[in-house]
């Protein structure tokens, strides 16, 4: 079973390459009796229109892939595990309106539970998630019966404001980009740096926070670096707290543009402990272990498909700090 949907272009293209090496394949446990159960899971990946940049989701399917082999080798009540990834673009994923092709491809009859990466619109989720189980990562939604394994993001987030408070940082600003479908971890993170900020008796203004949530009225992606660079001048915030690792790189490559330098003018931070590309130093951030929160994600799936009747749960993983050469003393003024 090839269980890659559709055309790939561009970027795209390289990371679905890379992310099909690490997918999970169709097992079967020959050892299993003939009434084992067959079970058919689907892997949502939500990645919005346009260039996909430092990708999370390859790693995650990859701790799905080893997962599934060890769950098809040490269970003797799983007779075959078929496991089929499909990539959305969350703007336009909406099963309940017919608006999903690829997904829709397979009868709703023949999947038995879900596994969600990355945002998608609530409505969609809750078609997605009726009459079957699910289990979303990195994202959590209100109101619906599924299992979520995140992050502890009020320890990660509070480990990196404490990390530039103790280097002298007294003015902090937290960005992340406007999304299609912006989910609910941008301002999760946001709560969790304001909470820090605040504990630290630091000073703090609304105008420091560039798109903290889907409340905020949204600085367009274009707009980020330069309204980071006046407010670096201008207001003496001297060090910024990213959402993610991509949009911390980004804004390191794009502050040198204008000539600011992480870290001798300006600090970063980023969440996620991705490598950096070449040419930029790697970001002081938090290491997610995407590898185990994928094995995670599917051992509760099956479990929650073999005792449909167990609790309802929220799997925290708690990051690991990356020390990293973003985060620099204080610049005198």
């Amino acid at each position: 079973m090839n269980p890659f949907q559709g055309p790939a272009r561009g970027s795209l293209a390289r990371v679905k390459g890379m992310a099909k090496k690490m997918a999970p394949r169709q097992m079967t446990n020959r050892a299993a009796g003939a009434r084992s159960p067959s079970l058919v899971i689907d892997v949502l990946v939500g990645i919005p229109q346009g260039k996909v940049a430092m990708a999370t989701f390859p790693h995650i399917l990859r701790g799905i892939a080893r997962r599934a082999e060890m769950e098809i080798r040490e269970r003797p009540e799983l007779g075959s595990l078929k496991v089929g990834v499909y990539y959305q673009s969350p703007e336009s994923f909406y099963p309940e309106a017919g608006c999903a092709p690829g997904f829709q491809s397979m009868r709703d009859d023949d999947r038995h539970g879900s596994i969600l990466i990355y945002p998608f619109a609530k409505e969609a989720v809750a078609a997605v998630s009726h009459g079957r189980m699910a289990v979303s990562v990195l994202e959590s939604y209100e109101g619906l019966e599924i299992d979520t394994i995140d992050t502890d993001e009020a320890k990660a987030m509070a480990a990196l404001v404490r990390c530039l408070h103790a280097s002298g940082h007294t003015r902090m600003g937290f960005l992340s980009w406007p999304y299609p479908v912006a989910g609910g971890w941008a301002a999760r993170r946001f709560d969790a740096f304001l909470d820090t900020v605040r504990s630290l008796g630091i000073e703090f203004e609304d105008d420091w926070a560039l798109n903290p949530g889907p409340a905020a009225t949204p600085v367009p992606r274009a707009e980020i670096a330069d309204t980071v660079a006046a407010k670096v001048r201008g207001t003496g915030v001297s060090a910024w707290v990213c959402a993610a690792d991509h949009q911390a790189y980004s804004l390191i490559r794009e502050l040198g543009q204008r000539g600011i330098r992480v870290p001798e003018d300006c600090s970063i931070t980023g969440y996620d402990g991705l490598e950096a590309p070449p040419g930029l130093p790697r970001v002081t951030s938090m290491s997610v272990p995407h590898e185990h929160i994928g094995a995670s994600a599917l051992t509760r799936i099956i479990n929650r498909i073999i005792y449909p009747y167990s609790p309802q749960k929220k799997i925290l993983v708690e990051p690991q700090f990356v020390p990293g050469g973003t985060v620099a003393a204080r610049p005198r003024r």
